[in-house]
């Protein structure tokens, strides 16, 4: 499933560049950010704190003279836009980023299209723009959180584990995993999670900073979030099986079982037995990394252990192709689906 796209639409004369950096932040949360556009009169002097993040967060500038005294320039402007936008059909939803209520009406327009409306505001937002909003969240509250959610931050490492579950549970299920729909299971399993609180500006750099364990790459207009082909090492995983066979009182671990172990203490080991089968050819290496615990197992019964291994192994490759077959097949039947829809409308 493909990230929603949003356009988001700032109000200069209503909002303060100080916000900017937490309403991008922010909507990291619902999806990707397709426009980034700001109104306002750029040649008034009021306007010059944007200047500095206009460049710095790649936000198109939109001017709009200001011809009477008294009146905002930008909304009309910033309405007409919004409506160009929506008949492109190329965004799921809108921000609108106003304190002013008099975009109240293009929110519930936007609504009746089909579109999600998320508003974002300083406190004095009237309720009636808030309440034609599919969702309205306070400027001030988002600078509020920083402070006040640094003081109980869940730990790196556990946030580090939630991935990698995720992740591999979209891989069992035959599904890849997007950067904006990792960020809401996040939400929902940990639901005051703000990268913010790690020092980072949004989540694709929080995940770029644990390179070794997660990569990011993109596929068309989507970006999404794997596990890295190497994340465990092999001493790692001697260890743990030694740990195991250890804890059987000699009585060793039958195949299945291992690997049924292996795969709970690493999600991400792929593919599945195959450093566990590496570790396992040579009978000696075995015998000695596991001391007397593996002296007492048959030597035929850890060629038997290795010949089920080779098998399950050859098995899960098999099944992988199939499944990835299948897959390009149905994207195959989509994108055939799609040009003819291009075709029907044109």
């Amino acid at each position: 499933m493909e990230d929603k796209r949003y356009a988001v639409l700032i109000d200069s004369d209503n909002v303060s560049a100080k916000y900017i950096t937490a309403i991008l932040d922010e909507m990291t949360k619902y999806g990707i950010i397709t426009y980034k556009r700001v109104y306002g009169d750029w040649t008034n002097q009021q306007a010059s704190k944007w200047w500095e993040e206009l460049l710095s967060n790649s936000i198109t500038p939109i001017q709009q003279f200001c011809n009477t005294v008294g009146k905002n320039a930008t909304d009309s402007a910033l309405i007409i836009d919004a409506m160009d936008i929506l008949y492109t059909g190329k965004v799921d939803g809108f921000c609108i980023v106003s304190s002013d209520s008099d975009f109240t009406k293009l929110a519930s327009r936007l609504r009746e299209s089909g579109m999600d409306v998320i508003g974002m505001g300083e406190n004095k937002t009237p309720k009636s723009f808030k309440a034609a909003c599919s969702v309205f969240t306070s400027l001030e509250v988002l600078l509020e959180q920083e402070s006040d959610r640094a003081k109980e931050n869940i730990s790196q490492k556990t946030i580090q584990e939630a991935i990698v579950e995720i992740i591999t549970e979209n891989e069992n299920n035959g599904k890849k995993t997007g950067l904006g729909e990792l960020g809401n299971s996040l939400l929902k399993k940990y639901s005051d999670f703000d990268v913010r609180n790690y020092g980072y500006s949004s989540l694709s750099k929080f995940i770029e900073e644990m390179e070794d364990t997660f990569r990011l790459y993109k596929k068309e207009t989507t970006i999404l979030v794997g596990l890295q082909e190497d994340n465990i090492k092999r001493e790692q995983l001697e260890a743990y099986i030694l740990e195991c066979v250890r804890q059987s009182n000699g009585e060793g671990v039958d195949l299945a079982t291992m690997g049924q172990k292996v795969h709970k203490k690493y999600p991400d080991f792929k593919p599945m037995y195959q450093q566990v089968y590496e570790i396992c050819q040579n009978i000696e290496q075995v015998m000695g990394m596991f001391s007397k615990e593996l002296y007492e197992l048959d030597r035929n019964t850890v060629r038997y252990m290795i010949d089920e291994l080779k098998e399950e192994n050859q098995r899960q490759k098999e099944e992988n192709q199939r499944q990835k077959e299948k897959i390009e097949q149905m994207e195959a039947e989509l994108r055939e689906a799609l040009k003819k829809l291009e075709e029907y409308k044109r």
